[in-house]
């Protein structure tokens, strides 16, 4: 028997029929070739029950045809029977494989809405774009996992969420000899782990805007600088890493890219601490160098490790330290790469994100800003 498409969908039942007919047997004579009762045939017939799969075997071997053509007859009527959708599910689809829609309506960088069309409206304006099939983009010079890639969806959402609180903040102009001292007073907060406090408002005084917002899971970012209007630089910092020889590491470095204006014409995205500077770009090798050397003086740490190695006992460790003026979970953090002993003296590597949001503009860790 040849597989037959109708031009409109019928119930299977139809089909059933018709093969009787052909035949000339009976729904009775039927049901005692399959060994079901006849009620099973009549109701199959009149479109009042669905073709099982034990059904459709039986069919196929009574009327030498395959099971998969019952069950295809049955599934058919079955979709016909559907209501169409609307193209509201295509649309959702897209919208949710180009962007995080989910955790950025949760910490509520989005507005939901019942309207689709306003929803895509709003991640239009949320990522600047002029309409949906345009990709996203923001220059910008970001501290995070994999050197050569290129920002992905959720790194984009996270730095455009930098980008609106930093546009709400009113600050005197940046210049770079005031971000220098700017440096030099954040080198006299290196000793205590509760003198981070003080980094917003030091950084606000050298026209530096920085935001402090909770990675998205996945997006593997510590921070980030880039320019608003080519003369407002600003960095983000995820804090994922929530110790103190991170911090200081991370925040060093994108000034760095600021000092340099790195960001402005291309997106740079640099390795993760301790990776090494090869095959980086020379910004790149730049900013790791000033990132380690505000956290130790790499001059001193090296006699140090002249002098002591093997032994780096804990107290060598803090009395070099205080040597240097720094707590003692900086130099721990260099020691741990140079040793490759990410374990030694982790207890000094202090949290300090509890200590720097509270004077901070912030979004995230349990409160998401409107």
């Amino acid at each position: 028997m040849n597989a037959r498409i109708p031009a409109e969908v019928f119930p299977p039942g139809e089909f059933l029929r018709e093969e009787l007919e052909a035949r000339d047997w009976s729904q009775q004579e039927l049901a005692d070739i399959l060994g079901r009762p006849p009620r099973l045939i009549s109701e199959i017939i009149s479109g009042k029950r669905a073709v099982t799969p034990e059904t459709a075997k039986g069919l196929s071997e009574a009327f030498g045809t395959s099971a998969e053509y019952w069950m295809n007859l049955e599934s058919q009527y079955q979709l016909s029977k559907v209501e169409r959708p609307s193209n509201d599910v295509a649309r959702k689809a897209y919208l949710y494989s180009k962007f995080p829609v989910r955790e950025m309506l949760r910490r509520g960088w989005v507005r939901t809405s019942e309207n689709l069309e306003v929803l895509e409206q709003r991640f239009c304006e949320f990522f600047e774009l002029r309409n949906l099939s345009d990709e996203p983009s923001l220059n910008h010079a970001a501290k995070k996992t994999h050197a050569t890639s290129t920002a992905t969806a959720l790194q984009l959402a996270w730095l455009f969420r930098v980008k609106a609180m930093a546009r709400q903040q009113k600050i005197p102009a940046y210049s770079a000899e005031k971000l220098l001292n700017a440096v030099e007073q954040l080198r006299t907060l290196l000793s205590a782990p509760e003198e981070v406090r003080h980094v917003p408002r030091i950084l606000a005084e050298a026209g530096v805007r920085i935001v402090f917002v909770e990675p998205i899971a996945g997006s593997k970012l510590d921070g980030a600088c880039f320019w608003l209007d080519d003369k407002k630089p600003v960095i983000g910092m995820t804090l994922r890493f929530d110790r103190i020889d991170n911090f200081w590491f991370v925040l060093r470095h994108e000034i760095e890219h600021v000092l340099r204006e790195d960001g402005k014409e291309e997106a740079i995205l640099d390795s993760d601490i301790g990776e090494g500077s090869e095959g980086l770009p020379e910004c790149e090798v730049k900013a790791n160098a000033a990132g380690a050397d505000f956290c130790t003086s790499q001059a001193a740490l090296e006699d140090f490790c002249i002098r002591v190695a093997p032994f780096f006992s804990e107290q060598r460790v803090v009395l070099f330290a205080q040597r240097i003026g720094v707590h003692p979970g900086l130099v721990v953090g260099q020691l741990q790469r140079k040793l490759g002993r990410h374990d030694f003296l982790r207890k000094y590597q202090v949290k300090v994100r509890n200590l720097v949001l509270p004077s901070a503009d912030a979004d995230g860790w349990g409160q998401f800003s409107e």
